[in-house]
């Protein structure tokens, strides 16, 4: 059974950094790609970063591009997303997620973790 567990969200004020967290146990990790997502009140679940298997590869969201930079430590099991210059419309529950495809579209993510909440004040 693979388990998901994201760790680093929080209260911060607009221009400042969080950097988020995610283990992943019960399967081989570097056989994963991992992405983030983000979901608003009201709003659907939206990409926010993906990076390959090795983390040669990355692909970020135009509203993120810039600001946030997703990485991964294979022999630790952990994706990272560093968040800085944050901003009020960042403010969202933030997903890690697991899938052996290189892929954006959250309906097609096998694995989720269980989110953590991210709050930018303005």
């Amino acid at each position: 059974q693979v388990q998901l567990v994201e760790s680093g969200g929080g209260l911060v004020q607009a221009g400042g950094s969080l950097r988020l967290s995610c283990t992943v146990s019960g399967r081989t990790f570097s056989n994963f790609v991992m992405g983030w997502f983000r979901q608003a009140p009201g709003k659907e679940r939206e990409f926010v970063a993906a990076i390959s298997r090795p983390g040669g590869r990355t692909t970020y969201a135009d509203s993120v591009k810039g600001r946030f930079t997703i990485s991964r430590v294979n022999a630790r099991n952990t994706v990272y997303l560093q968040m800085d210059s944050l901003k009020p419309e960042d403010t969202a529950v933030y997903y890690c997620a697991a899938d052996p495809d290189y892929i954006t579209e959250p309906r097609a993510y096998d694995y989720w973790g269980q989110g953590t909440q991210v709050t930018v004040s303005s």
